[in-house]
Order: structure tokens, then sequence, then C-alpha cells
């Protein structure tokens, strides 16, 4: 067979990804074979490949592809999530590029240009995941806003209604004054920023005197309703019940008086601004305080910011510090860190507003969902993240899921008058008019009379049916792939979406299967950078996954990145660990091109064929179960390791090197057969991380029909082992290695025979030995008076007398060298085994270390001192 020299990844990438599409190997239908079903967490309609999603795919294949080579049923389904903030800003971008304002358009008119938009661009990156290898079931790929996903989306809604767990009300929300729409708690993002604190001269109603106030946010005065002293503090004692006038305004408000506030903090008096802080807004309510909203949608100033109407809130707030030290009402400014609140989408900084908004309520749902979790019925994967999902949802709030969006599932709300509660709630406008007119005993009511809510509903609030209505569960509760592919098997997603996305499947699975929509949670880490910086394209420190590809090959990437992928530990990315995977799909190549370049000849195995094939089968089977263990600890970069070793050092480095045959000799056809039935396991293992480069050597070993693919070739379960003989093979290793060092350390050519001496009776894997070592004779139970160099291997003393060609005295100088070295290290560790403190109170374990370490050092002198006799 013709083999190339060198393996071209792109030249069999997209040959064997077309193979597997075009025989629907990932395509997957309910059958008798125990289900292993994934959902991709489904990325941003807009979004392009990066670090992460590298990262977090290619765990889920590794995942999916072994779980189908192990005699699952594997089902993978892709999707995106229509991302409302995301596509919103990107089609209004695009818009406004075209001279076009989002207000001087119709909702439907917008909608259309969000479709279109999302047509031409959307979903590219499904497409990049196939350059990756991922195995989807792409017959099964869905879109969160496509027809069937917004019924299951609007039907829930309107059951939670239903329930009672839904309701309208008007709170403080977070709003985005660049995507213009209130976003929820956990999409908040606080950052330390650079400021000032400013303390403003609130004047003492009827006196000169005046009340020190300090704010970060001078900008927000226009909407100050009342000053808040705590109750308890003497200093302002004589001030109770009295009014102060607001700066610039010239507003008079009361001073109140509540425990919230720090006596400490400050100067201890603390403006109130109702509609401008959370913490303000609850004492507002607590004293029945007016709320003046001095800010419109765009985070500007309004009517009540007079003559700084219409301006931004950050320029008024440089502006009003001049104004303010020019009337002589700012008392002093200091720089000042504070974590400011940012929207996780835009970046903008947060306004605080309160608006008519929609909520579910959470505490009811989050209890099962808290203890399913507790409980390990969800695994978690490391398991440190159930502290993480315990706080947030033994604290949680009350998810806000309504947003000023018009992409997006629109609130399924139907308004037939301007009261508070003259609304209905129905999956569609014909059940709406139906019940409108129940609710209202109007009979004449109609269709047109009726205005559906503008908002829209929170993405999160579409995702978190996910596992359900990928299956169309929610529509038709008993169909048949819901049935058999729910609950799902194994989740694979970041730490930062734990409450997001996570902690609310669950939620939803409980809530309307009974069921957890998954039963391990396995928590990716963050790729960063070498400087442990988060990988962006701010930074400009993240690499494009593709590139990578281009340059490394897929399979090389992928074990790249997952060399480096500890469970829930961050990934420091290394370009090197690029190089490190395309060394290792060279390394398998050249081992292959190896083999098949032996000529098979009719003779019978010799003693080191027999000696490799036996270790190297208990060795295979040994590694198998140890992988086993790894995948289910989801201790994925370890089960890579040990693939890599049995690959790298144990059949590259050991077994092809014992079996290979003489210069101008053949192999023989019995050794080669085994080879090749150890190397297609090996390829078997190596499948779900190098899927391209192994499809490609298996089907290079022998023609295979469609059937007999790797892809859907089944792993070899781990079998009995002995371990002697394994420990056996690693001292004939140890011996081969010794000699091997004696011959680079002395430079003496490899070619130079050895003859050794052994207190051993024996060796196993004699043969082997002889063979790599290039030993002509072997001693066994002698000693030697020649001048020799001496190794322990074990309790095995192995000797090779010196070479003729060695300077002895320079031999002699560097022994005595080393004699010295040890004994001085001997005193240290003999004396921490005479503490008598350290033996009684160190670990019995370290304690052992010390004592096998005097040992060795006590073996190793004496050895070296028999040395210098004979020099």
């Amino acid at each position: 067979m013709q083999i190339s020299e060198k393996y071209n990844p792109q030249e069999t990438e997209q040959k064997w990804y077309n193979f597997w599409m075009e025989n629907k190997y990932f395509h997957s239908e309910p059958n008798e074979k125990p289900p292993y079903t994934v959902v991709i967490p489904p990325p941003n309609v807009t979004g392009i490949l990066h670090m992460g999603h590298m990262l977090n795919n290619t765990i889920q294949d590794v995942l999916v592809r072994r779980a189908r080579m192990q005699g699952f049923n594997a089902c993978w389904i892709p999707g995106t999530d229509h991302a409302s903030i995301a596509t919103e800003a990107k089609v209004v971008a695009k818009l406004k590029s075209e001279g076009v304002s989002k207000s001087d358009i119709t909702r439907e008119e917008f909608l259309k240009h969000a479709w279109d938009w999302t047509d031409k661009y959307g979903g590219t990156i499904l497409e990049q995941l196939k350059k990756l290898g991922c195995s989807c079931d792409w017959d099964r790929t869905r879109f969160t806003l496509e027809d069937k996903m917004s019924q299951q989306v609007i039907k829930s809604f309107v059951d939670l209604y239903n329930k009672g767990l839904i309701y309208r009300g008007y709170r403080m929300v977070n709003w985005d004054p660049e995507a213009k729409t209130n976003i929820s708690d956990e999409e908040v993002i606080f950052k330390e920023q650079n400021g000032k604190l400013y303390f403003l001269k609130y004047k003492i109603e009827g006196t000169e005197e005046f009340l020190s106030v300090a704010t970060t946010r001078p900008e927000t005065i226009f909407g100050d309703t009342a000053v808040c002293i705590n109750p308890n503090d003497e200093r302002y004692a004589h001030l109770k019940g009295k009014n102060v006038i607001v700066p610039i305004v010239n507003r008079v408000i009361p001073i109140i008086e509540d425990e919230y506030v720090d006596i400490e903090f400050g100067t201890g008096a603390l403006k109130i601004t109702p509609a401008h802080d959370i913490n303000d807004y609850e004492i507002g309510q607590k004293h029945q305080l007016k709320m003046i909203d001095a800010l419109d949608d765009d985070g500007n100033l309004n009517e009540h910011g007079l003559h700084y109407a219409g301006k931004n809130r950050f320029d008024v707030r440089k502006q009003i510090a001049k104004e303010l030290e020019e009337k002589d009402l700012l008392l002093k400014a200091e720089d000042y860190v504070n974590k400011v609140g940012t929207s996780e989408r835009t970046g903008a900084v947060i306004e605080p507003k309160v608006s008519v908004q929609w909520f579910l309520k959470m505490s009811e749902i989050a209890k099962p969902a808290l203890d399913v979790v507790m409980d390990d019925e969800v695994k978690f994967y490391p398991e440190k993240f159930k502290n993480t999902y315990k706080h947030w949802m033994e604290n949680i709030r009350d998810w806000n899921i309504s947003r000023q969006l018009w992409w997006g599932q629109q609130i399924p709300a139907f308004y037939y008058g301007e009261g508070e509660n003259d609304f209905v709630v129905a999956e569609n406008i014909e059940d709406a008019i139906v019940l409108a007119k129940e609710k209202t005993g109007n009979p004449n009511l109609e269709i047109s009379d009726l205005k559906q809510d503008e908002d829209a509903l929170d993405t999160w609030f579409s995702s978190w049916l996910w596992p359900m209505s990928v299956f169309d569960g929610l529509l038709d509760p008993e169909n048949k792939d819901i049935n058999y592919y729910y609950p799902t098997s194994d989740l694979v997603t970041g730490p930062d979406i734990i409450f997001f996305w996570v902690a609310r499947m669950i939620m939803a699975g409980l809530e309307y299967r009974k069921e957890v929509p998954f039963k391990n949670v396995y928590f990716t880490g963050i790729v960063r950078d070498k400087q442990r910086r988060k990988m962006s394209k701010q930074l400009g420190n993240s690499p494009d996954p593709l590139d990578l590809i281009s340059k490394y090959g897929a399979d090389g990437v992928r074990v790249g990145s997952l060399l480096s992928a500890p469970a829930g530990n961050d990934l420091l990315f290394d370009e090197d660990l690029m190089v490190q995977g395309r060394n290792f799909m060279t390394k398998i190549w050249s081992a292959f091109r190896l083999i098949n370049m032996w000529n098979h000849e009719d003779k019978p195995l010799n003693d080191s064929d027999k000696n490799a094939i036996e270790w190297f089968e208990h060795k295979l089977n040994k590694t198998i179960g140890e992988i086993d263990q790894q995948f289910e600890k989801f201790r994925i970069s370890d089960a890579l390791h040990l693939i890599y070793k049995l690959i790298w050092d144990d059949f590259c480095g050991w077994y092809l090197e014992a079996i290979k045959p003489n210069y101008g000799e053949g192999i023989s056809k019995e050794v080669y057969d085994r080879t090749i039935i150890f190397f297609e396991e090996l390829m078997k293992l190596l499948h779900p991380f190098m899927p391209f480069q192994s499809e490609e050597i298996w089907q290079l070993i022998s023609e295979r029909n469609t059937d007999e693919a790797l892809v859907i070739a089944q792993q070899k379960k781990a079998e009995a082992f002995n371990e002697d003989i394994i420990k056996n093979f690693e001292t004939a290793e140890d011996i081969i290695s010794g000699i091997r060092n004696y011959r680079q350390t002395k430079g003496i050519s490899p070619r130079e025979v050895a003859e050794v001496y052994t207190n051993a009776s024996r060796f196993e894997n004699e043969a082997v030995i002889r063979k790599l070592a290039n030993v002509s004779e072997i001693h066994f139970g002698e000693k030697t008076d020649k001048p020799s160099f001496t190794f322990l291997v074990g309790a095995t003393e192995v000797s090779i007398p010196l070479s003729e060609n060695l300077d002895l005295g320079e031999e002699k100088k560097k022994t005595e060298e080393e004699v010295a070295y040890l004994k001085g290290f001997l005193i240290s560790v003999d004396k921490k085994l005479s503490n008598e403190k350290f033996v009684a109170n160190a670990k019995p374990e370290i304690v052992e270390v010390e004592r096998q370490k005097q040992k060795d050092a006590q073996d190793k002198i004496a050895i070296l001192e028999e040395k210098l006799k004979s020099l």
C-alpha cells in the first residue's frame, strides 16, 4: 500500500466529514439501543466561533462520539439562540447605516429586516462547528424563534400565568440605555471604575447652615425627594423633622430617618433618589416618597433636568460639578473607586429605572430544583459548583422576564382598556377575545379592540425550555422523541451561565415533566491567555479557531486544547499545545507508515515478539479500564493523556521497537496481524478526540463498507489483565533505559554491544532487553571485578563493565563527586528522620517517602563505593 510521506489534514478533513454526512452517521431516531442525548448550549445566531465555543463543543463531540462507539444511540441536538438584545442591536445598527431609524418603522417592518438579517448571517457558527468535526444531528437543528419553538414558549407563559406564577408589576429594573431595554440582575456585570465622590451642600431650609451629602452621581440630584439620616446619629439630632434645599434644583425636601443609613460611611447623610437607585427605591416605598424620574430611555436628562435637558448623563456629571463649584454648593470632590453595574450584552452603564414589567415568581419553583442538585439527582462536575448553585437558589429573586424589544416572542397579554388589570393572557388573539368577553361581560368586544403587549420575552425564557422544546415536548408531551431522548444525558456548559440557564432548565424540567432535564452537568473553564486574561475580541488576545484549524488541522487543535483543559478549571491557551497536537498526528502517521513498510514473512514469532505482544495486550486492557474511570468522573483531559501515553510511549516507543525486524529482514505475518489489530483498537480509542486522522487510517488499513466505518465502530471493552506481566515489562524498560543511559552519558555508540552482570537469577522479557539494549551476554547471579557502570532497578543490581575507550581517571573523579553529593543529601534526610517532632506530626505517607529516600541514597552510595574500589 502506498501511503503518503506526510499526513495532510486539509486533504482528509472535508472528505471524511462529507462521507459521515452522506451516510447519516450522526442522525438518530428512537430505537432499541439505550439513548445518549446531548443538547448544544445554543450559540447566538449572530455569533462566530471563538475559543470558548471551540473548547466546549470539542468536549461535547468527544462525549457523543465515544457514546456512539460504546453502543448508545447518540443524539446531539444543534441549534442557535435568537439572542434578543444582540441581534436587535445588529439590525438597528444596519438600518441606521442605511439612514433608517427603528422608531420610524412598524414592528412588522422591523421584524422583516431582522428575519432577512438572520437568514443571511445567522447560523454561520453552525457551519464553523462542522470544520471542527462536530457530529451533531444536523437534521434536527433548531432555532429558538422558529414557529414550533415560539409556540412552546408562549404556551408555557400562559400556563405559568394561569398557575399564578407570572404577574405584572411596577418595579425597579436595570435599564440598558444602549439596547433600550431592561435586563435581569444576572445580566448586570459589576466593574470597578475610577470616579469622584462629590460632597454637596444641601442648605437647611430657612438657615445658612448646610448638610454635607456625598454622591458619585451628582446628575441625579434632579430626582432627589429626601435626605436620610440614621435616627441614632447624634451629629444630626438637631435636624430631625427639618427640610433641606436640593442644590441647583432649589426644591425643598424633607430630612427623614432610617436605620438603613450607615453612620460610618461618607457623611452619614444620604440623598434619596427613588427613581434612580434600588435601595433608594425601597426607602422611598417605605416612607411614601414622591418619585421623580429625571432620565429618558437613552440615558439623557429629561425636562426634570432643567437646563441640562436632552444632555447625556455623563456629560452632565462633568458640567454640574463645575456649576456646583461656581455656586459654592460643592464642599469637595475626592478620587473614588466604585463598582458600577454594566450590561453584559452592550457594556453600557446600567440605569436603575422604575417601570411596569412582567415577573415570574421563583421561590416556589426554585426549591425542588435546589433539592435535585443537592441530592445528586443532577450531578455537577466539578462538585464545587454545587455551593455556588445553592447560594444563588437560596437567595433567588423573582425573574424579570419582559424586555422592551421587538425581536423575540411577543408577550401574549392582550389589553382591552386603560386600567391596570384590563388585560387577558392567551396563546393567540382568537382565544384572547373569548376571555376578554368573559372577563368584561361585554359580548360586543371585537379583535380590533385588543392590543397586544409591545414587549418581548427575555431570551432565557425560551432557552430554559431547550431540552424539552427541541423535541416539541410542550406541544406534544407524549411524542416518541421526547419519551425516548428525555431526560438528556450530559450538559456541557460554562459556569458563567449556571443561573441564567442551568438552574432555569432544571426548574422548567421539573415543572413540565416532573423530571430533571439532564443527569450530569460538566462545567468547562474559561479560556485565558498566558497572562491569565480572559480571551476576547476587545483585548485582541484571542486567535481565530478557524485559522488554528487551517494551520494545525482540526485534530491537532482538538487535542491541543484538551491536553490542558482540566474539569472546571481555566484553560491557559498556548499555541505550543496546538504544535503538540499536530506532532501527535505526525507521530501516529509515521508509526502507521513504518508498520506498512515492513515485509511480511511466513516465519514463527521470536521471543521478543512474544514478550511485546503479551505485554501490550495486558497494557491495553488496563488502560481502557483507566480511561473508562476518567470518563466516569468527566476527567476528559486525563483520559486523553492516558491515550496519548499509550500510543506515543507504549505503542510507538516500546512495542514497535520490540517487534521491529532486523535490517534487511521482514516481520512475521502473525506479528503484523496482531500489530494491525492493536493499531485498530488504538484508533477506536483515539477517534472521539481525533476523528479525521483516525478515520483516514482506519480506511487505509483495509477496504471497509459503510457499515464498517470507524465513526460507528465499537470500542473494545475493558478486559481482565495481569498486573505482573505489565510490571515485569516496565522493569525491562527500566533496565533498557539504564543501559542506554550508560552509553549516552559516556558517549558510547549504541552499536557497541554491552555485557551485563546482575544479582538477579533471571530477567523477565530477556529477549526484549537483549534486542533493545544491544546486550551480548548476561551473567545472572554474578558480580564483576572490572571497573563498571552500575545502577539499580528496584532490588535488581545491573553492572556493565566500562568500555576500554573510557578515561578511568575521569570516571573515578565523577564517581567521587557523585558519592560526595549523595552523602550530603543523606545527612539532610537523616536529620529530618531523627527529628522526633517531624516523625510524630507528619503524615505517615510523608515519613515513608523520606525513609525511601534514605534507603535509595544508602543503596546508591554502596554501589558507587564498590565501583570506586574496582576503579
